[in-house]
């Protein structure tokens, strides 16, 4: 059995996968990957999808479109002791870098949580820190929105009493539409087409694992919120106000709602898969949830590459 074969079978069996990491949502962002795997006993500890690009003959492993974390997962005994974890976690991630295959190009997000910096600089790479939030969701909804800037609480109860707020999968193109005029506007490049958004939207809905939240004002559209998840957790993907609708409150309302949602269906967090734009982290930083710090694991050991880099 391959390693694709058999990471086929442990999808199906195992519910704390991350939804990134998950085999369909791997067919869908990248039809031909393939997965380094590890394992303690008869278990398996490690994990890491991947794609082997090629690009004017460099070899490439890095993201892929709409995966903004893709990898390598620990996953740890049910009896090993917290003061272990860190001991597991290095002993496993090892092991699944020496499954690796080599690559002259690397641009990988880790996934919140991965501490082992030394053991990636000893292999060369350049260890960059990128930041996102994360709302745990174990606390009564009341405390939950009580972290809540005031603000944002006095715009969802107003948007409360102005918006209908209802999940829309036929909106998706809109969604496109309105993040594309945006960006259009501060003259920065869409990075997924409307074909990617699609095909991946399609296969979340397939496996229950979506939603697209709408907020309309007398029927006219404000703002779109692409929502999904896990067995664990929830995330926010993609979002954007309607470039036509004067509406601060929109996108407020649209998270806490997806947050409550989580909260309904019994996620452990609700990942806003942060930002470093400093609007966008102070936005998100509002609503009360945990910075959480992950790693970008990059390496570049071709020369013409890095000419290409230059020269974007």
């Amino acid at each position: 059995m391959s390693n694709k074969e058999l990471y086929r079978q442990f999808c199906a069996a195992e519910n704390t996968v991350p939804l990134f990491l998950k085999d369909w949502w791997l067919d869908a962002v990248c039809p031909d990957w393939e997965v380094a795997i590890v394992k303690n006993g008869d278990r398996i500890s490690g994990i890491w999808p991947y794609r082997m690009e090629k690009r004017i003959n460099i070899s490439i492993i890095r993201d892929q479109v709409l995966t903004p974390y893709m990898g390598p997962y620990v996953f740890y005994p049910h009896d090993l002791k917290h003061s272990k974890r860190d001991s597991f976690q290095h002993e496993t991630i090892t092991a699944l870098l020496e499954e690796m295959p080599d690559a002259k190009v690397w641009h990988v997000s880790a996934f919140p949580g991965l501490k082992q910096v030394g053991l990636f600089t000893d292999e060369d790479f350049d260890v960059q820190v990128r930041q996102t939030f994360i709302m745990p969701l174990h606390e009564p909804i009341e405390d939950i929105f009580s972290r809540l800037h005031e603000d944002y609480r006095r715009n969802i109860r107003k948007a409360d009493k102005e918006l209908t707020i209802i999940n829309e999968p036929e909106m998706l193109q809109q969604l496109w539409g309105f993040q594309k005029a945006t960006l259009d506007k501060k003259e920065v490049r869409m990075h997924f087409t409307q074909l990617q958004l699609q095909t991946i939207f399609d296969a979340c809905m397939q496996h229950e694992s979506t939603a697209l939240w709408v907020a309309r004002r007398d029927g006219e559209v404000q703002a779109i919120l692409w929502h999904m998840w896990d067995g664990v957790q929830a995330y926010y993907l993609v979002g954007s106000n309607n470039p036509t609708a004067k509406d601060n409150r929109s996108m407020t309302a649209l998270i806490w709602h997806a947050i409550k949602h989580s909260k309904e269906m019994g996620k452990s967090g609700f990942d806003f898969e942060g930002s470093m734009d400093p609007g966008v982290e102070k936005f998100f930083r509002n609503f009360g949830g945990k910075r959480q710090l992950y790693l970008v694991l990059r390496k570049n050991d071709s020369m013409l590459w890095k000419l290409k880099e230059r020269l974007r």
